[in-house]
């Protein structure tokens, strides 16, 4: 009787680990999301771009460009900003877990989504909103962020495994990176499905000369008369009454 008390309690322990274990996220993905980007490197501060903004999935950390060398041989991802916030192109990221549900935002013509979800200055009210931050969303999604999909699966208690996919080193390799500069976004827009034409006004103070040149010759207003995050619609357009975007 008391040998098949142990057995039971040691079967419970073993199906308590493979819980913990399902539900306990893998090295890269905690560090991807735990991670700090775009500071600068420790190692090589003193040197000009020495932004963090690629992550090794093999050490799980940050690095910056004068560090790849290092990693060449590793898998890596590159990290992209928008606003002081992370965002990964879709099509790198849904190599490595399933992103459907996550809403993607469509900035400068490329498909991203945002690491973690990013604070809301007040409460809104929407049928269709974040799982996890509330954030208001376009149907059919059902999270703002790669981190708001992942919690909300862990506080459920899901497998995580389910969503995770083998890391195929021949998609990260070194020579995939684009390490052209062109790696912070000056427009969003999360509206591909809108009825109306929109143009977006882009945050000023993430674009180089370049970028406000191609704005002006959208507009043939003064930049003073704009705000960062607001669109117009053309369908239904009134002078002076901008119209801010569902999603900041």
């Amino acid at each position: 009787m008391v040998r098949e008390g142990q057995d039971e309690e040691e079967e419970e322990e073993e199906e308590m680990m493979m819980m913990v274990a399902a539900t306990t996220k893998p090295a890269w993905l905690k560090g991807l999301i735990g991670e700090t980007f775009f500071s600068s490197c420790g190692i090589h501060e003193s040197r000009r771009k020495s932004e963090k903004n690629v992550f090794c999935l093999l050490c799980c950390l940050s690095v910056c460009p004068h560090c790849l060398p290092s990693h060449r041989s590793h898998p890596l991802l590159q990290v992209r900003r928008y606003v002081y916030h992370d965002v990964v192109r879709l099509s790198d990221l849904e190599k490595l877990i399933d992103c459907s549900y996550v809403q993607p935002y469509t900035i400068n013509g490329a498909k991203v989504i945002f690491i973690n979800q990013r604070p809301q200055s007040r409460a809104k009210v929407s049928s269709n909103v974040c799982f996890t931050c509330d954030r208001i969303l376009q149907e059919p999604f059902h999270f703002c962020s790669l981190s708001c999909k992942v919690d909300y699966l862990v506080y459920q208690g899901d497998d995580l495994s389910s969503i995770l996919y083998r890391i195929d080193e021949s998609d990260f390799t070194f020579a995939s990176l684009r390490m052209d500069g062109h790696d912070q976004f000056g427009e969003i827009s999360t509206m591909e499905d809108d009825a109306d034409d929109i143009i977006v006004i882009s945050d000023q103070s993430e674009q180089g000369n370049n970028s406000n040149k191609k704005e002006k010759k959208k507009k043939k207003k003064k930049e003073s008369n704009y705000f960062p995050g607001m669109v117009l619609s053309l369908g239904s357009r009134r002078k002076g009454a901008p119209h801010r975007a569902p999603f900041s």
